[in-house]
């Protein structure tokens, strides 16, 4: 059974970190299942245990704190106006496959943006989401003995843009990062889009489950 857990408050990295190891702990002794947390996050830079931080530029010059973290990718910003998803997940009996986690944690955004008039999709040979040339999401994941971590972030409203403008966002030079509500051209809420991403993700993954949901 998928339990799946909104937070309407945000919560620091660090708690949302400490969450995430606590459900893959459960899983993997096999107390808990399959787990979604959706929540906003304070203010943080995140950027994957990479030797080449170049993304973050000057970090000493950040507006927020830099968080290095257990997933994979570059630097990134976490904040209010901002939905971030993370499927605390089993793939051992989905086929180990990485690709098609990813895959489909896109899938399942590009589908809750169009709920909202707005025809998201994918770039070639670039994870996230995108609408044209514009990153409305990026997507990061790690697994710990094939329990999947970490997961998505989607900027919401334009409260979530101006702190990227400090880095260089997934190590994309001149990526442009834009919001849900700047495309729809209509205020959305963080509430609003986790019900709508919700509902797909249940949608989603109940279709690709060794077993119902």
């Amino acid at each position: 059974m998928l339990q799946l857990i909104h937070f309407p408050e945000p919560i620091t990295y660090e708690e949302g970190l400490q969450l995430q190891q606590q459900h893959v702990d459960a899983i993997l002794a096999g107390t808990d299942g399959d787990t979604i947390l959706l929540l906003e996050h304070y203010p943080v830079y995140t950027i994957g245990r990479l030797r080449d931080q170049s993304s973050l530029r000057d970090s000493s010059t950040l507006p927020f704190p830099v968080h290095e973290t257990n997933r994979g990718g570059q630097a990134t910003y976490h904040g209010p106006g901002q939905l971030v998803g993370y499927p605390i997940l089993d793939l051992n009996p989905r086929g180990r496959d990485l690709h098609e986690h990813l895959r489909n944690l896109e899938e399942v955004l590009i589908r809750a943006c169009a709920n909202f008039g707005v025809n998201a999709g994918r770039r070639e040979n670039m994870t996230g989401v995108w609408v044209e040339n514009r990153k409305l999401a990026s997507i990061g994941v790690g697994v710990r003995k094939w329990i999947s971590m970490h997961g998505f972030a989607i900027n919401i409203t334009d409260e979530s843009l101006p702190p990227f403008f400090a880095i260089t966002p997934c190590g994309l030079d001149g990526v442009r990062m834009t919001s849900l509500a700047a495309e729809a051209g209509r205020p959305i809420t963080v509430a609003e889009a986790a019900a709508v991403v919700e509902q797909e993700l249940r949608q989603l993954l109940s279709r690709h489950a060794p077993s119902a949901l």
